[in-house]
């Protein structure tokens, strides 16, 4: 197994330097940032100044390799509108944005692995149909409208819950988090829950599949035949299973959830990193943007790393292939 974990490390560092290369040569041919930098009356003498400040005047090639030297040190530069460290302005938002990941994928997966595993174990039943109904619906809704709905349900009809932004925090050395203040975890539901809506299908689907899919198996009928109670069943034999999946789906969907909530974001003012990378796409300000998706990069693919991990461990015969 560590043989296994060490070579998927390697091919996540390989997948990471080419995205970096990726990542840099696509924003070096999108605009021009001394046009933002510099007045509409600035000289030519003044816009090249400019460009030699930040280097951008050297070769291409040149500058990816400064980039990449930087970048391993965690430096991305300073932000041209702010003069602030970009990867600081990224720091500060990504608790906001994890902690929202977070919570969402774990009412996804605490509502849909239980409604699941019924909707595959009675598939003919009125409940069933119902859920699979919703899973459906679940899909289709677009998240701004969803929510859109659940601020005009909680937040204005009924009065239970704030409408946006992030509420009090509480303060873990440089790490804010307000999912353990009562105050700023109300804050965080409707968000999450508008998340959870179209993963929370995405589970139950996969789950039924996975349920319907063993149950017919050999080690099912023989743990039934033994005697043992339908509850170790279906909660050791099944669910251990069915998780194989489950994970697998979960994790790439939470690494999709942390780089793609802008929507969600936006609707409810949620000061997370993805309303800083739509600002700074419009601006021009590209050491955040680098700093952002270099951040998202890395993110993913050690996601990735730990699903592997994960679905070694849940499955045996990964390693079994691996060392063949």
């Amino acid at each position: 197994m560590l043989s296994t974990i060490f070579r998927r490390f390697l091919q996540t560092l390989v997948v990471v330097l080419i995205m970096s290369a990726l990542v840099f040569s696509g924003l070096y041919l999108i605009g021009d940032p001394v046009l933002m930098l510099a007045s509409p009356e600035a000289t030519d003498a003044e816009r090249e100044a400019i460009r030699h400040t930040f280097g951008l005047d050297l070769p291409l090639w040149h500058q990816y390799f400064i980039f990449l030297s930087k970048a391993v040190r965690l430096d991305f530069g300073a932000s041209f509108l702010t003069g602030e460290s970009a990867m600081r302005l990224i720091l500060e938002r990504m608790p906001a944005t994890l902690e929202l990941a977070t919570l969402a994928m774990f009412m996804s997966m605490l509502i849909g692995i239980p409604l699941g595993i019924y909707a595959g174990l009675k598939p003919r039943a009125l409940k069933a149909r119902t859920i699979m109904t919703g899973s459906v619906l679940g899909f289709s809704l677009p998240n701004f409208w969803v929510g859109l709905m659940l601020i005009m349900l909680f937040a204005i009809l009924l009065g239970w819950l704030p409408a946006g932004g992030r509420g009090p925090v509480e303060h873990y050395g440089p790490i804010s988090l307000s999912v353990f203040n009562w105050e700023g975890f109300k804050h965080l539901i409707l968000p999450a829950a508008t998340i959870a809506v179209a993963k929370c299908a995405l589970i139950i689907r996969v789950t039924r599949a996975a349920t319907r899919e063993c149950l017919p198996q050999d080690y099912i009928k023989f743990a039934r035949a033994k005697g043992l109670r339908e509850r170790r069943v279906l909660g050791v034999h099944l669910l251990k299973n069915i998780l194989i999946p489950i994970v697998t789906i979960g994790g790439l969907e939470y690494g999709q959830v942390f780089a793609f909530a802008v929507v969600t974001e936006t609707v409810f003012s949620w000061p997370g990193m993805g309303k800083l990378l739509i600002d700074s796409i419009v601006t021009l300000d590209r050491p955040v943007v680098v700093a952002y998706l270099m951040l998202t990069v890395v993110f993913l693919a050690f996601l990735n790393l730990a699903v592997d991990i994960a679905y070694t461990a849940l499955d045996p015969r990964v390693r079994m292939e691996g060392s063949a």
